[in-house]
């Protein structure tokens, strides 16, 4: 069947199933109206178009394909990469009484059976899929019998050799639903420039589909970078502001996971390591805990985190600096999911400049993808050291201008640029009188004036430059350099002991003839105030004793029913629970997030709470989002 002929299959006009949709979305999910740019993706889709769709975490990219799930007959196939984030959406759908279903090598026989059962019996809405699965001989005969409307491929940068996600088992996809008999399909993702949205068309469509590349804005993150001080306590002080919430921890090495983690449950947070290193045991019950339960911190490498589908994530912090752009993005991308405010934190500090350049340098990788992954990082360095708006510059990474964001780092704390081409030339003198031979600490204690035993070994203390940087501290000198560095006037040697070495942009600023702009150095900030909680209406404050006890009741349902805490009730729908303090089941089921099945299921019981704490009637504040 035809594409166009599947849209109207059902004998419904597609203006008509929009409608459907939008009731779906209010009945079903508990959403007031489509979130922008979802009725136009929308629209395409149940028109019969093959779809790529370049979204923003958050954004409600699975409602893209799971409304048609719900408005049209036959089979929604979702390609997905983990089994753990497989398993939670299912477990949602389930909880909004949907019939969806994974099979996968983490189910038991009892689900696996009930999944095949509701297949072959034509019950099945939606199936999660690792592409893996699609090329079971099995089950693709399974597959063949039945009528597939739509395929969806989630996370579709893996198959792009140019992503960073990339994956090899996405390269046989398109392939496979052909064999299947797939003819329609939708793919999206958070994170594509414009190599990887090509790769994306030509490895998973025959013929070029509509693409829809919305806003990478996620106005409500806060952004803010640090050059490293002392990390361990620039860390602590960042999660101090976060108490009890929900939060990712980068790090770089394995190692460096299981220390962090360590200091931070020595430190009285629930503080869990995640890496690849780890049994997979142990891995999948620390990331089930993370899912299922609140306050927790994850401590993890890059391994964790694809497709997590945690809308209650209040922060993110990159203990070391990030590979690229579009994996800060990526990463940072985490925090709320649900559409409230979250906070983001990255410490970056010269040694952190030197590991990425080494892991570039001494990968596999072809020339090309080598000189392509330079430019990535050199975008990074900028994002982290640029003197305006974080926002305008990392929107701009991705081709979008915008304003003053009033919302990172920058446009809060007022950094003033200055002359910096005196302090440029004194520390790239001290490395051109060592013989462009040494690294950072050896060419900052030459411009502090600090005799240690190599500069006097060396007899660098006799040098001209030697002192000439006094009047400024080690650690003013050494942001000096990381923004030289960024700014592209010094490079690091990378096979010599990390040796800085002068640009051909770097000389013609020694020499007088290019002038370069430095940040001031900032002083150190009043503690900011906490970050990452519901944004309520004035004058309606949440009650948080209520709020405490919404919480645990959903902890309890979670726990009893085997179910991420989320897919209860997600805290936005909580939050507005305990501000409208609803008094009747019509009143609880005009909150957000509680669709009908939900409201029957769960709302006696949640408006049991509210009646121990006191009803009572305000005014409509509710959210028109889905």
């Amino acid at each position: 069947m035809t594409p166009a002929a599947l849209a109207g299959a059902s004998g419904v006009a597609m203006p008509a199933l929009i409608d459907t949709a939008l009731a779906q979305l209010r009945t079903v999910f508990g959403f007031e109206g489509f979130r922008p740019g979802q009725r136009e993706i929308l629209e395409a889709v149940l028109n019969g178009e093959n779809v790529l769709a370049v979204m923003p975490t958050g954004s409600g990219k699975s409602l893209c394909y799971q409304l048609p799930a719900l408005v049209r007959p036959g089979l929604t196939i979702v390609v997905s990469p983990l089994i753990a984030l497989m398993r939670d959406q299912v477990a949602a759908l389930r909880a909004n009484g949907i019939e969806a279903g994974s099979l996968n090598s983490g189910n038991d026989p009892v689900e696996q059976a009930r999944v095949r059962t509701a297949l072959r019996e034509g019950r099945l809405k939606l199936l999660y899929l690792a592409p893996e699965g699609l090329a079971r001989p099995d089950l693709a005969e399974m597959l063949r019998e039945q009528k597939i409307a739509l395929l969806a491929i989630d996370e579709a940068h893996c198959v792009s050799q140019w992503g960073h996600d990339f994956r090899p088992d996405y390269l046989a996809v398109g392939a496979l639903a052909r064999g299947i008999g797939a003819t329609q399909s939708i793919a999206l993702t958070a994170t594509a420039d414009g190599p990887t949205q090509a790769d994306i068309r030509a490895k998973l469509f025959d013929a070029p589909p509509r693409t829809f590349v919305r806003s990478f804005d996620r106005p409500n993150l806060y952004l803010a970078m640090q050059p490293k001080v002392n990390a361990s306590r620039q860390l602590t002080d960042f999660l101090g502001l976060h108490g009890g919430e929900s939060g990712i921890v980068y790090c770089l090495s394995r190692k460096r996971t299981e220390t962090v983690a360590a200091s931070l449950a020595a430190s009285g947070y629930r503080a869990l390591p995640y890496h690849a290193g780890m049994d997979s045991a142990d891995r999948a019950r620390n990331q089930d805990i993370f899912l299922r339960e609140d306050g927790v911190v994850m401590v993890a490498t890059v391994a964790f985190g694809l497709g997590i589908d945690k809308p209650d994530v209040r922060f993110v912090c990159h203990a070391n600096l990030p590979a690229s752009v579009e994996a800060y993005y990526q990463e940072i991308g985490r925090a709320g999911r649900d559409g409230l405010p979250a906070d983001t934190l990255t410490l970056y500090g010269i040694e952190d400049m030197r590991l990425r350049r080494m892991q570039i340098e001494e990968s596999d990788a072809p020339d090309e993808r080598k000189r392509i992954e330079r430019q990535r990082f050199n975008a990074l360095l900028a994002l982290c050291e640029s003197p305006r708006c974080r926002r305008q510059t990392l929107l701009s990474y991705f081709g979008e201008e915008s304003g003053l964001c009033g919302n990172c780092d920058l446009c809060r704390g007022a950094v003033q640029l200055r002359d910096g081409t005196v302090d440029a030339q004194k520390a790239m003198s001290a490395m051109v009188r060592t013989g462009e031979r040494f690294g950072t600490e050896h060419i900052v204690q030459i411009l502090v004036g600090n005799k240690t035993e190599a500069v006097e070994r060396h007899g660098h203390d006799l040098l001209p430059t030697f002192g000439v940087g006094k009047d400024q501290d080690a650690n003013a000198w050494r942001t000096t350099l990381r923004q030289i560095y960024a700014a592209g006037l010094i490079a690091l040697d990378i096979e010599r002991y990390g040796r800085w070495y002068l640009t051909d942009a770097g000389r013609l600023v020694l020499r007088g003839k290019e002038r370069i702009s430095l940040r001031v150095p900032e002083e150190r900030r009043a503690r900011r105030e906490k970050r990452g909680q519901a944004a309520l209406p004035a004058g309606s404050p949440a009650d948080e004793a209520l709020l405490a006890d919404l919480k645990v009741l959903r902890r309890t349902l979670a726990t009893e029913q085997k179910l991420p805490a989320y897919a209860i009730f997600p805290d936005r729908t909580l939050s507005e629970i305990a501000v409208r303090r609803p008094g009747s089941i019509g009143a609880l089921g005009e909150i957000h997030g509680i669709g009908s099945v939900k409201l029957e299921r769960y709302g006696p019981l949640f408006l049991e709470v509210v009646r121990r704490h006191g009803s009572r009637a305000v005014p409509d504040i509710r959210v028109a989002a889905g």
